[in-house]
């Protein structure tokens, strides 16, 4: 069992992740970059907010950061591949519980692991272009981990339980973090323009899509047909 697992995870983290670098390289990145562009050219004056205003917006010198080119690919493949295999785990590790009927069925549990894990989220806290204001990244971290938690036990009542009262309790469940709030900026302000913004949203909301698409699709089939070499052995 726990072979079958890091099998499926090993493989479809890989084939995920290398999917998502290849739609961020075409579609995000390029986007990431106009941004930084306005990010460099904001003259020093800009940088004298109100206390908070731009938590995290801060320049260090002597941080280091992947030169655009192969650098920066190598480096997001890297980070792509370690949350690919991460969630491919938890994918297979609940195949376990709720083994897929058919390889169709990993669709439904990739739509679950979006919406948990990137809908949910951004609700509250959309994707940020360099340069843009933020709350306090503690705060926001909390918040976020807490919406994923409340969403996977949300949509898991809703999607599992027979009775009805557990149903309407996992759609409150669900609302719990939106009626608390997502922890914002004391000033909303952005270096990029509003276009690019909106932009870069749709982009990453639509790749997110097919990752997790991507995901449950490809775990579901590897899970079932080592499942049925299992079997077969």
């Amino acid at each position: 069992m726990i072979k079958r697992i890091a099998q499926t995870a090993g493989f479809t983290g890989l084939l995920a992740a290398l999917l998502l670098t290849l739609l961020q390289s075409f579609w995000v990145s390029p986007l990431i970059l106009q941004a930084e562009t306005f990010e460099k050219a904001e003259p020093v004056a800009v940088h004298e907010h109100a206390e908070g205003a731009m938590a995290g917006h801060t320049h260090d010198a002597e941080a280091w950061e992947p030169e655009d080119g192969w650098q920066r690919v190598v480096s997001t493949t890297g980070g792509n591949l370690v949350v690919a295999v991460g969630f491919a785990l938890m994918l297979a590790g609940l195949y376990t519980l709720r083994a897929p009927t058919k390889t169709s069925q990993g669709l439904l549990w990739g739509l679950a692991g979006y919406a948990t894990f990137v809908l949910a989220p951004t609700l509250g806290l959309p994707p940020e272009l360099p340069g843009t204001a933020a709350a306090d990244l503690a705060s926001r971290q909390m918040w976020w981990i807490g919406t994923a938690a409340s969403t996977a036990v949300g949509l898991s009542l809703i999607a599992f339980s027979r009775h009805w009262l557990m149903k309407v309790l996992g759609v409150a469940i669900l609302a719990v973090p939106h009626v608390i709030g997502a922890p914002q900026p004391q000033v909303h302000s952005m270096l990029a323009p509003e276009a690019l913004e909106a932009q870069f949203k749709i982009a990453s909301q639509l790749t997110n899509v097919v990752f997790w698409l991507a995901l449950g699709l490809i775990s579901a089939w590897l899970f079932r047909r080592k499942s049925a070499g299992q079997y077969h052995a």
